[in-house]
């Protein structure tokens, strides 16, 4: 059997074994070494018939972690009131986010005019990756007007959760103002963070939050992974 037969033959078993539910979506297919022992090949074939199955969307791959059986993308609805937890646990998944910056600092141009504020106000700085199910969705960045949240920072730290702190600071409720889609290609980093490989689409969503007497509160950018969300916009 010629070499392209061997790898066909090898993405199309697996192909069957996913169709069949021996991998569920999620799963962890079995490492490059342990494909080629079980099919008696070299490695190079089953990095073929892996890529094979990635094209065709069945499977992805998580930078240092291995290849993924490809779970239906998570509906996450986009309307006046965004609340990422709600909006997974909606959907079924396990929410939770890990922080990877928290800092107060001056704002630039764009962040004081999205929140309303002087040029070089000092402003809260919240970044990080939420995860559904573990997975990396997307990477966000938050930022917060300063003088009115002074302990903005610690609540952050403590419930991870934007609407947990802000409730405990005082904002019982925000809206959506306004929120810009826009598709881009992950860089490096973004890559990383998101297991993604570099180039990858993403889709970046710019908002602004607002209290119930329309002060802006937040200015947020998050860049999800493009296989793994669908974002529905609602009328609400």
């Amino acid at each position: 059997m010629g070499r392209n037969a061997l790898w066909s033959s090898i993405a199309a078993t697996l192909k069957d074994e996913i169709g069949a539910g021996r991998y569920r979506p999620g799963d962890k297919l079995p490492t490059e070494a342990e494909l080629a022992q079980r099919f008696g090949v070299n490695r190079h074939t089953v990095r073929r018939a892996l890529a094979s199955l990635a094209e065709a969307g069945l499977t992805h791959a998580r930078r240092g972690a291995g290849v993924f059986v490809a779970a239906q993308p998570t509906e996450y609805p986009i309307g006046r009131r965004v609340r990422f937890h709600h909006n997974l646990r909606a959907a079924g998944q396990t929410p939770d986010r890990k922080i990877l910056l928290l800092e107060t600092r001056t704002a630039d141009p764009r962040e004081a005019g999205a929140l309303g504020l002087p040029p070089s106000a000092p402003v809260h700085v919240c970044e990080g990756v939420s995860l559904a199910d573990g997975a990396p969705l997307a990477l966000f960045r938050s930022v917060f007007p300063a003088d009115p949240f002074p302990g903005l920072l610690a609540l952050l730290a403590e419930t991870r959760s934007v609407t947990a702190a802000l409730a405990r600071a005082g904002v019982s409720d925000y809206t959506r103002a306004s929120t810009r889609l826009t598709a881009k290609l992950a860089t490096p980093t973004q890559a990383l963070h998101l297991a993604l490989r570099e180039g990858a689409p993403i889709l970046r969503a710019v908002a602004v939050n607002v209290d119930a007497a329309g002060r802006p509160v937040e200015y947020g950018r998050t860049w999800f992974a493009g296989d793994r969300v669908s974002l529905v916009v609602t009328p609400d």
